[in-house]
């Protein structure tokens, strides 16, 4: 079966993404490229990978901070950690990824954007604790907020920020998950909007930011590679 076209990118891009679009065009050619065939997104997904996913992750660039350092915990595919890259070379990008086929799609996509910002790291983002301190960590459809808290606080020096890309449930799952955060050293918890629905980048995410007190590191919870 043909995988779907990719469709140009829609009018607001230029406007949002400014000097990045072209990078962007070439990364959303080679999600809908080598990202459909080694499984990396599903075919389905490539006539709204504007809408859904590049625009979706545009908006947490202006969370950011200039000279932050960035670790995207399971970046599968690279989003939003390389759509951040590209957005934000004012920013270092870690790309935090277990997988060896995806670690290798994103060591690709890296070299062919000349993303030279943004870094490769072939790991759990458990596997990091104690070696890794970073400003914020993003991450998107990666795992519940509770869980997620636990693999990502330990790598945030104290008053660094999680930055959740959640959606409309973003609220839910915040109330859900208070004693975890704040077992997980959590100061503060807050879902915040980002972006517009005019230009497609409006999203909900929920910003944990870490204490000064010390955190639980640890792999409490078992997972493949995946």
């Amino acid at each position: 079966m043909t995988a779907p076209a990719l469709p140009s990118a829609p009018p607001s891009a230029a406007r949002v993404l400014g000097d990045a679009l072209p990078v962007l065009e070439r990364y959303a050619a080679l999600l809908a490229g080598a990202g459909v065939e080694r499984g990396l997104i599903g075919p389905r997904e490539t006539p709204r990978l504007w809408e859904r996913h590049l625009l979706n992750c545009a908006g947490l660039a202006d969370l950011l901070e200039p000279g932050q350092v960035v670790a995207d915990v399971g970046s599968g595919a690279g989003l939003p950690g390389v759509v951040l890259a590209a957005l934000r070379p004012d920013v270092t990008v870690l790309l935090v990824e277990p997988l060896l086929r995806r670690a290798t799609f994103l060591e690709e996509v890296v070299a062919e954007l000349g993303l030279r910002t943004a870094v490769v790291r072939r790991a759990r983002a458990e596997e990091l604790h104690g070696t890794l301190l970073v400003d914020v960590v993003t991450a998107r459809a990666v795992a519940p907020l509770d869980r997620l808290a636990g693999w990502s606080l330990p790598l945030l020096h104290p008053g660094g920020r999680l930055l959740a890309l959640k959606g409309e449930r973003a609220d839910d799952e915040l109330a859900s998950s208070g004693a975890a955060l704040k077992a997980a050293g959590a100061a503060s918890a807050e879902v915040v909007t980002v972006g517009s629905e005019q230009d497609g980048t409006a999203g909900r995410v929920v910003v944990v930011t870490r204490g000064t007190a010390p955190v639980p590191t640890g792999r409490k919870q078992k997972r493949g590679r995946r």
